[in-house]
């Protein structure tokens, strides 16, 4: 029990409160309040904390019944008793429903009020307990529902999440067509995706991905997508549940728009007719390929582009090259030669890619040189040289403002390196220059010297090789002098006769478009 317990008593007979409040504030364990006007009592009982009351049935303005009511509204927990004169079970009754925990006869024997007071404030603590249980438990299945609806929204998100991630690491567009299908498997219950197209006026799909969680089909894909009639989403562009039915499992479509026109789509299927695709993979589903679609474009954007600046850049060695005729297809033999030796040393396609690149626009740089020298018919001076030394960071420079091929702009940067540290511009030695430079290197100064020159007519064939060949470990790379050999051995490597070098140009045309995804492009 606390150190005092505030005790209200309401009753319009002066006498019933007088006892109650002499012989309880008699003790240090009551603080008594009495009143009677039962709505001057509520506003006491509202103003201050009160842990019990005992009320007369029977009060003019507000009797105790309705008293009782208004208290409960105010606090369910505080404990009342009633009193009356003229006791009935009617008002026994209507009291009790009232909540009223006892019912007092007058006239009441005061020397019994401490233990009823006892009493109900025990039976006051279990009800308080036996509520905030009540409240404990309903917050608890609260907490629980909103613990879930969270785990909901954090699954929704990772999957929202998985789905951008995924679609950053697509580089091209038969990537991420297989890709559509791979999350469509990851995402979703499905046994089967497929992404198809329609021809036009055609009732066959063409299948481009699939993903299946079995091997064993009871149809191919191609008769499932047109028996399920999917070409009415690819015609009207709108997605579309068929939840199964029977021995039916369900079906999803959803179509891969581009540009206001459908380019395929996306279609999953379930074989259990237990299981059924939700709303939720739908939507799932259609956000994939409304974010794939807008990849397709950017694709297509970056590609038109690319091929625009690749375009752009040829022409740039093409006006080098027609400055000096003595130099024309200089640059396609070296991007030739390179790749060959590139093979021969077990280097990867990307490192060959990058070598076509690099060795068609290796000599871009040399824009910048003016005629005088670079046409020049005799021996540069040391002004003159410094100039000409230039062009490899003049090359790299034209090539790193277009914020792709890293590696490339690297390669032609130090394509003048010498293996003894000798070289330009910045005086790499070994293998501080990189391999695919000291690649170029050598084939650079093999087509020169194989070539009429503005200041001197080509070598014999025999001299040029050997002057590779007494340079191996002073100018060039060892190793990749070794790899010239054994492709020039097969026949890979050989200066190019007027008649093949059209042939040859073209074929290096065609693996420059082949550059598009397969460089390191700092994206």
């Amino acid at each position: 029990m606390n150190e005092y317990l505030n005790i209200m008593v309401v009753d319009d007979e002066k006498s019933i409160l007088n006892i109650f409040s002499e012989y309880l504030n008699a003790t240090t364990d009551y603080h008594v309040f009495t009143e009677s006007n039962g709505l001057l009592a509520l506003e006491i009982i509202k103003s201050h904390i009160i842990d019990c009351c005992f009320l007369d049935i029977s009060m003019p303005i507000i009797d105790g019944v309705n008293l009782a009511k208004q208290i409960h509204f105010h606090d369910k927990t505080i404990p009342i008793i009633m009193m009356t004169g003229n006791p009935s079970a009617d008002n026994a009754i209507k009291t009790l429903k009232t909540g009223v925990v006892d019912f007092l006869t007058k006239p009441i024997d005061i020397l019994q009020i401490p233990q009823i007071i006892k009493r109900v404030m025990k039976e006051r603590s279990m009800f308080v307990d036996s509520l905030l249980l009540k409240e404990l438990t309903q917050k608890n299945h609260e907490l629980l529902n909103i613990n879930q609806e969270l785990q909901q929204k954090l699954k929704d998100v990772e999957i929202i999440s998985l789905i951008l991630q995924k679609l950053d690491q697509a580089t091209n567009i038969n990537y991420l067509i297989n890709m559509l299908v791979d999350l469509a498997g990851e995402i979703t219950l499905c046994d089967e995706a497929y992404f198809c197209n329609f021809a036009h006026n055609c009732t066959n799909p063409s299948i481009l991905a699939v993903f299946s969680r079995s091997s064993d089909k009871s149809a191919s894909g191609s008769e499932k997508i047109a028996s399920h009639n999917i070409k009415k989403v690819v015609d009207d562009g709108i997605p579309l549940i068929i939840n199964g039915n029977g021995n039916k499992g369900g079906t999803m479509a959803v179509p891969l728009i581009i540009k206001s026109n459908v380019f395929g789509a996306l279609v999953l299927f379930i074989d259990d007719n237990a299981r059924n695709f939700s709303k939720k993979d739908l939507y799932f589903m259609n956000f994939l390929l409304k974010k794939a679609s807008s990849l397709v474009e950017n694709f297509a954007l970056y590609e038109n582009v690319f091929e625009n600046l690749v375009s752009s850049l040829y022409a740039f060695v093409e006006t080098i090259e027609a400055r000096d005729s003595y130099t024309k297809q200089h640059s396609h033999r070296v991007s030739l030669y390179a790749m060959s030796i590139a093979g021969a040393m077990n280097c990867t396609q990307e490192e060959v890619d990058k070598l076509n690149v690099s060795g068609l626009l290796h000599d871009i740089g040399k824009i910048g040189t003016p005629d005088h020298i670079l046409l020049k018919p005799g021996p540069l001076s040391d002004e003159e040289f410094n100039i000409i030394k230039k062009h490899p960071i003049t090359g790299s420079n034209i090539i790193g403002h277009f914020g792709m091929w890293i590696d490339e702009q690297a390669i032609i940067r130090h394509h003048h390196e010498r293996f003894d540290g000798t070289g330009y511009p910045d005086g790499l030695k070994g293998e501080e220059i990189p391999l695919l430079s000291r690649i170029l290197s050598v084939v650079d100064v093999y087509d020169a010297l194989t070539s009429d020159r503005s200041y001197r007519k080509k070598m014999q064939e025999d001299d040029a090789l050997k002057i590779i060949r007494e340079n191996s470990g002073i100018q060039f790379d060892p190793e990749v002098v070794n790899a010239f050999f054994d492709s020039y051995r097969q026949n890979k490597i050989r200066p190019l006769s007027a008649d093949n070098e059209q042939k040859e140009q073209d074929q290096l045309r065609g693996n420059a478009g082949y550059l598009t995804h397969h460089h390191s492009m700092g994206m």
